[in-house]
């Protein structure tokens, strides 16, 4: 069973986010897409000063499986981005949702965090694949 923590929100796509009080969230792939994928071998990562517009496609991982785009969940700016991911992609498998974070926004609209998924509400996606 993946875990699904109570502090994060969701999207279907299976990216999590934690919402910082300074106006910035970071993002990563859920336990279930990391469980999905398998052994991850690689992670791109967006560039740091981006711009991104919810649901664009700004990082990708990929395992021995497959390759997975990973769409950012809110719009903003990146500022900053998992360097470890370069050189230990697998940190995701290991804990994807503490080290293997993949970048942090600064959230152009933080009211727009109410449009993801709570912890119930993706358990229920979760459910619903199964």
């Amino acid at each position: 069973m993946s875990a699904v923590h109570a502090d994060l929100h969701y999207t279907k796509t299976h990216e999590w986010v934690k919402v910082h009080g300074d106006g910035t969230a970071t993002v990563g792939i859920t336990d279930h897409a990391q469980e999905a994928l398998g052994d991850i071998v690689f992670v791109e990562t967006p560039e740091v000063g981006r711009q991104v517009d919810a649901g664009d496609g700004c990082a990708v991982v990929e395992s021995v499986k497959a390759a997975s785009d990973i769409y950012t969940p809110l719009a903003g700016e990146v500022v900053e981005v998992n360097a470890a991911l370069a050189d230990t992609p697998e940190l995701i498998n290991q804990s994807a949702y503490g080290d293997g974070w993949i970048f942090t926004l600064r959230v152009a609209d933080p009211g727009a965090v109410s449009g993801l998924l709570d912890a119930a509400g993706y358990q229920a996606v979760l459910d619903a694949e199964v």
